[in-house]
């Protein structure tokens, strides 16, 4: 028999202290709403385990996922009919699934809402397209009787542009309010973690943050009140010393100015530590900053060890990886900054 799998030489650095302050500042800032979480994409990256015990514990009592596959996860950690899935019913089998297991479809088409009630119907959410044209009731399709047999709990819809000063949003937030106006329900939703700070108007019973809640900051008036949760950590590998006008890495893209002492650690574009930090990303051990050198690999990151001769083969360096950040150094979203990171961090 094998003895256990040694640990992996990545992990998430989790702090659960900042994930709970950030549902507490997103939940204080909701008003007289309440604050829910976006947990789909395994909490976007951070795990959905280890994320949904903290919020729980909070008061946070609403989660939302996209997938029927995610819903398993969750049901020991929260009561089911607190777990909502965003894609729906597409077919008997999510029906079958949904009514056993108790968590709540988001019924997103009349398609879907005859689908339920054939079935025997139960509590559920309904999603009205407002603008994203994406999932959703059209708003011409408010007024069908079938949506008045409907159990619905949370009346739903997505902002296009919270993040930006946008007419969009008045315009989805009248017509979100005209639906709640015609169609039966116990509570109303609109806000995303930007929604929630373009004001009251747009609270309505409850409030969906994601991103904020794992620290981005979707929208400057928030910068103050969200901290980082995850930041990546890897173990150095191997330490070389490398003489001037040597190179490092794929490609030669770094060349050695003078001896330097470089640490080659467990982390690479196949962990979602992508293209974009070659030669400017960087990692920090002890108070010190240890530069990016060369193209990043799929499993592996040269960095700068000549001024932390401490630094040794075993030991743990965590990257640069504060949201708004690094998402202005690399071009991508901070979302896709935390939902790229892969299944090899310890979580």
């Amino acid at each position: 028999m094998l003895p256990d799998i040694p640990a992996p030489a990545l992990r998430l650095g989790f702090d659960p202290d900042a994930l709970r302050a950030n549902w507490q500042a997103l939940d204080r800032l909701s008003g007289r709403a309440r604050a829910g979480a976006a947990v789909k994409a395994d909490a976007y990256g951070v795990g959905a385990r280890q994320v949904v015990p903290v919020l729980h514990a909070a008061g946070c009592h609403d989660f939302f996922v996209a997938h029927w596959c995610e819903v398993p996860d969750l049901l020991d950690l929260a009561a089911p009919g607190s777990i909502s899935v965003l894609h729906g019913p597409l077919n008997d089998a999510d029906v079958a699934f949904a009514r056993a297991s108790g968590v709540k479809p988001v019924i997103n088409s009349l398609e879907q809402a005859r689908r339920w009630l054939a079935a025997g119907g139960g509590r559920c959410d309904l999603m009205v397209d407002t603008g994203m044209n994406r999932l959703g009731l059209a708003m011409d399709q408010i007024g069908d009787a079938v949506l008045a047999a409907l159990d619905v709990d949370v009346l739903i819809s997505h902002l296009v542009s919270a993040d930006e000063e946008s007419d969009l949003n008045a315009v989805q937030c009248g017509r979100w309010r005209q639906a709640c106006a015609v169609i039966p329900h116990a509570r109303a939703s609109l806000a995303n973690s930007a929604g929630i700070a373009l004001g009251s108007d747009y609270h309505g019973d409850l409030t969906r943050p994601g991103i904020a809640l794992y620290g981005g900051i979707p929208r400057p008036e928030m910068a103050d009140m969200i901290r980082q949760v995850v930041r990546p950590q890897a173990a150095i590998l191997q330490v070389r010393t490398v003489a001037a006008g040597d190179t490092i890495g794929y490609n030669a893209t770094f060349t050695a100015p003078a001896p330097m002492r470089v640490g080659t650690v467990a982390l690479g574009y196949a962990d979602g530590y992508l293209h974009f930090w070659s030669n400017i990303g960087g990692f920090h051990a002890d108070g010190l900053d240890l530069p990016v050198l060369g193209r990043i690999s799929m499993d592996m990151t040269g960095i700068d060890l000549t001024n932390a001769p401490h630094l040794d083969e075993g030991d743990w360096v965590t990257a640069e990886y504060a949201l708004p950040e690094a998402a202005l150094a690399t071009g991508l979203s901070q979302y896709e900054l935390l939902t790229v990171l892969g299944r090899r961090f310890g979580r």
